[in-house]
């Protein structure tokens, strides 16, 4: 049975075809570390704890899907939790280095050209995780990568994509022309910089993707979880039931799993 289960923020489990995949695995306690310098709130991060343990997490995971390093898609707690020997694929061999630091003996570059694990496609594509000045600025103040990346799992004509960190732009039209995906993920949480620059997708991203996608089922996640989100599930599906989409977007809470249809 192929299912998608929403952990909390960016994190979440996708069963696809027999494997069990681990998305931007974020296992701190709630209130572990510092909030992000943001118009937000000051709140420490995360928001909220994880709706289960990190073992039960773990169980069965086939291999984790890593889309980038920043604390709230990989962090410490993450890498002492899952097994050295597991499968981790992520977005560069600088991704990669950096991983196997952590002890970490199998991992791997995910490509645009693709990579085959257990049978299933894996395809990077692009992510537009910020952008201008302001967004630049931010990433050089706090010694952060910009660079993130989105993941398309394909088998047997089922395509599954996750848009990742990113804002609404020409490369997340391009990979759902390219691959017309039945589901996509939308991390939305309209995280911001300081000054309120967007670093992710908000509610005017969402609904171009269910303009541009009309035939996709749209999952929303990374809700509620890290202090410089300006948007909640809340606001989110309030603006969608105002302009007429509501019914295209599912939006799971914490814990929650969906049945997916292909």
């Amino acid at each position: 049975m192929n299912t998608f289960t929403q952990i909390r923020g960016a994190t979440s489990i996708l069963c696809f075809h027999g494997k069990k995949f681990l998305i931007d695995p974020f296992f701190a306690a709630k209130g572990t570390y510092p909030a992000v310098p943001s118009p937000r709130n000051t709140d420490k991060n995360p928001l909220v704890d994880l709706p289960f343990s990190a073992e039960q997490i773990v169980k069965g995971i086939d291999a984790a899907l890593i889309t980038h390093l920043h604390f709230d898609h990989f962090d410490e707690f993450a890498a002492q939790a899952l097994p050295k020997n597991l499968p981790l694929f992520c977005q560069s061999d600088h991704d990669a280095a950096e991983l196997k630091k952590f002890g970490f003996s199998d991992v791997t570059p995910l490509r645009e050209s693709g990579t085959e694990f257990a049978g299933i496609m894996l395809y990077k594509t692009k992510a537009l995780h910020g952008d201008g000045v302001t967004a630049d600025y931010y990433y050089k103040k706090y010694n952060l990568s910009p660079e993130a990346c989105g993941i398309v799992l394909q088998k047997d004509g089922d395509t599954f994509y996750f848009a990742g960190d990113t804002l609404w732009f020409e490369g997340v039209r391009e990979a759902i022309a390219a691959y017309k995906p039945q589901y996509i993920a939308l991390n939305a949480a309209n995280a911001q910089t300081y000054d309120g620059t967007p670093i992710l997708m908000g509610c005017d991203g969402v609904w171009e993707v269910t303009l541009f996608a009309p035939e996709a089922k749209i999952i929303i996640t990374h809700m509620d979880a890290v202090n410089h989100a300006a948007l909640s599930r809340r606001e989110l599906k309030d603006f969608a039931a105002q302009n007429g989409f509501l019914h295209r977007l599912a939006v799971p809470e914490d814990g929650e799993t969906l049945a997916l249809e292909f």
